[in-house]
């Protein structure tokens, strides 16, 4: 296959993005708010601010993962530093600034898997034709915005991270994205992206990258580096039976790890089951989901930092997008 030539630059028509309105709504039963054009309608769950549906409108397909309990009315989701993340979790949700388990020290004090910035409330607001959500994330004292603008069958995503304290210190930063069927299907759903050098996480079986694993029970977890002489990072999954394919694009200096994690039907816990199905294309400033204590003392992998410093009362931006479209094959570039 040729090589990709993706453009972070997002090109559009004004007058287009000015008649945008942001609509509040419920979402399976949950607040939320929407965005959309002639393209695409983009949900945002208003607790845990997940991403949780980027529709797109002519193949009626959303690629992301909704999980199989999500309109349940009665689900056991145990007492532990999961708990809070699953009763809300759907797509898209935001690693910050922790990216994994908490250590045991950090769950007795109340901290929960991949940190607060999945399960606190976040405050909306319209402008220049797309929405604005922030939350403060108290534990980690740390500020969260997220801005979404649609450009045709683009979402344009701005994020910033503020840091409330007073000193410099290490986090971790991570786009959680699922995928979920009916887009994502085993043996079927394609995948390309930007990536060289992989390792599996410790225990861990390997993901392979090109395609979702067949029939059959497994899951895994496996760190991609992506490609250190490319100033673009990315990946498209594509459905050739939907003939639909999305994608993500980001700055390789702001996330040059992408994890793929694999989940067939192989949790049989609840509120697993056994019956779920979904791949994260996780792309961030760390290769694996651990503690903290952990993701330090790695340090580098591939030669390549394992977290970000955010200075003192600084903020640090990122700016990144998402893509669907229809397409015969897997597509160059969305």
């Amino acid at each position: 296959m040729k090589r990709l030539k993706l453009r972070l630059s997002v090109y559009y028509n004004s007058s287009d993005v000015n008649a945008l309105k942001m609509v509040r709504t419920t979402f399976h039963n949950r607040p939320a708010v929407q965005l959309e054009n002639a393209d695409l309608r983009v949900t945002v769950l208003a607790t845990g601010g997940h991403i949780a549906e980027i529709l797109h409108k002519r193949s009626g397909i959303s690629p992301l993962w909704i999980p199989p309990w999500t309109d349940e009315e009665s689900v056991d989701f145990g007492d532990n530093c999961e708990t809070g993340l699953l009763r809300g979790i759907m797509g898209h949700n935001v690693c910050l600034d922790l990216f994994g388990p908490p250590s045991d020290a950090e769950a007795a004090a109340g901290g929960v898997a991949h940190s607060e910035g999945g399960i606190v409330p976040y405050e909306f607001e319209a402008r220049d034709g797309g929405l604005i959500a922030r939350c403060v994330l108290k534990c980690s004292q740390l500020s969260f915005e997220r801005s979404m603008i649609l450009e045709g069958h683009r979402v344009k995503i701005m994020e910033t991270v503020g840091n409330l304290s007073v000193f410099d210190r290490p986090i971790a930063w991570t786009q959680h994205v699922t995928l979920g069927p009916p887009f994502l299907e085993p043996n079927e759903t394609r995948f390309h992206a930007s990536a060289t050098k992989s390792m599996a996480m410790e225990g861990s079986a390997h993901i392979a990258l090109e395609h979702c694993s067949g029939p059959g029970a497994s899951g895994g977890y496996t760190t991609y580096l992506m490609d250190p002489n490319s100033e673009k990072a990315w990946f498209i999954a594509f459905s050739p039976g939907l003939k639909v394919a999305a994608g993500f694009v980001w700055r390789r200096s702001d996330f040059p790890w992408m994890g793929i994690w694999e989940e067939n039907c192989s949790r049989e816990h609840s509120p697993w089951n056994g019956r779920t199905l979904a791949r994260g294309m996780e792309f961030g400033v760390s290769p694996f989901p651990e503690t903290r204590r952990r993701m330090i003392e790695r340090g580098t992998l591939f030669d390549t930092p394992c977290y970000r410093w955010i200075e003192a009362k600084a903020r640090l931006s990122v700016e990144y997008y998402a893509a669907i479209t229809q397409a015969d094959t897997m597509p160059e570039s969305l």
